[in-house]
């Protein structure tokens, strides 16, 4: 039976070409390399599975535990949809420099190609400097043939739909949906299980060998939603709302908490729970004992776990599929 208490994994620092130093100070640990772009905070994609921190499972993969104790960390309901997987990639984000242009494939194309998930995500801003861009959605309606011209010519910025950047802004990026994070950018981002991108513009950058990064240029052709939006960016939460929803699709349910003293939480047994501190400090309650959660801080809530209590004043992202 398992443990019915919170679980902290190690983080995968990921150095990139586009990455900067603020992910480690916002977490308060020591940055031992440059250009740090990415914190995996929970993960199973193969090669990269998140290892227990601390406790009676510290050094366990989160594949081990789930090969242990199934349901009980899943839910019931998420062992049988994803057939035993850890269906959710939750990370930080630090864009020192911007991203390239990308997208990625849905579940139906990723499966046919890679034999995975797609990649359906959500972002939610923390920090922002001064005139920081989010780039999500098209400012008109393409067709596949003209996406391929503008690639060539290296003009297809001019067709993305281009946005303002603030602390709390929310960002809800179904598969197909063309994006990239700006520079001056630190966002939580949560996902499928699934590290597939294809990538289409990237600014002439060179890799540290020198060589231009690939371009999918092609892949990325049929897996484009062409379709022009008016408005790509979600709804702010209420401030006056403790509990609001900021995200919600087939493949998880987001909810944005504002911790201001106590707050009880009960959920079903269908699903495990993630829960992510972005500002402030906040204490996990629960039957066994309490777990002290601080900004950049991401702790697993196993599916057996159904109550507990929060104290403290924080800025909390809870995530479930």
């Amino acid at each position: 039976m398992i443990e019915k208490s919170p679980i902290k994994f190690i983080p995968y620092l990921k150095s990139v070409i586009w990455g900067g130093d603020k992910i480690c100070s916002y977490k308060g640990i020591e940055q031992t390399e440059a250009n740090i772009g990415e914190s995996w905070e929970i993960s199973a994609v193969p090669g990269h599975e998140s290892v227990v921190a601390e406790g009676a499972y510290k050094g366990l993969k989160i594949t081990e535990l789930i090969d242990t104790f199934g349901p009980e960390l899943l839910g019931t309901s998420v062992f049988d949809r994803y057939d035993g997987k850890f269906p959710l990639l939750v990370k930080l984000i630090d864009a020192q420099d911007n991203l390239s242009v990308q997208v990625h494939p849905d579940d139906e194309l990723a499966k046919q190609r890679h034999n995975s998930l797609g990649k359906t995500e959500m972002w939610y801003i923390i920090d922002a400097d001064k005139g920081a861009k989010i780039y999500s959605g098209l400012n008109r309606e393409l067709t596949p043939d003209q996406y391929v011209s503008m690639v060539a010519d290296n003009t297809i910025e001019q067709a993305l739909a281009v946005h303002d950047s603030h602390p709390g802004d929310v960002f809800f990026l179904p598969a197909g949906r063309v994006h990239a994070i700006g520079a001056g950018n630190l966002l939580a981002e949560i996902q499928e299980s699934s590290d597939i991108t294809y990538r289409i513009y990237d600014y002439d950058r060179r890799d540290a060998q020198g060589n231009p990064r690939e371009l999918h240029t092609e892949q990325a052709k049929d897996a484009i939603d062409y379709t022009f939006h008016e408005e790509y960016k979600s709804a702010p939460a209420d401030p006056a709302v403790a509990d609001a929803v900021i995200a919600e699709c087939g493949h998880f349910k987001v909810d944005r908490l504002l911790l201001d003293g106590e707050m009880q939480l009960s959920y079903d047994d269908s699903s495990f729970t993630v829960m992510m501190c972005l500002a402030g400090e906040a204490t996990i309650e629960y039957g066994g004992g309490s777990m002290a959660m601080k900004a950049g801080e991401t702790a697993l809530l196993p599916a057996a776990l159904t109550s507990v209590t929060l104290k403290g004043k924080a800025t909390l992202l809870t995530a479930r599929s």
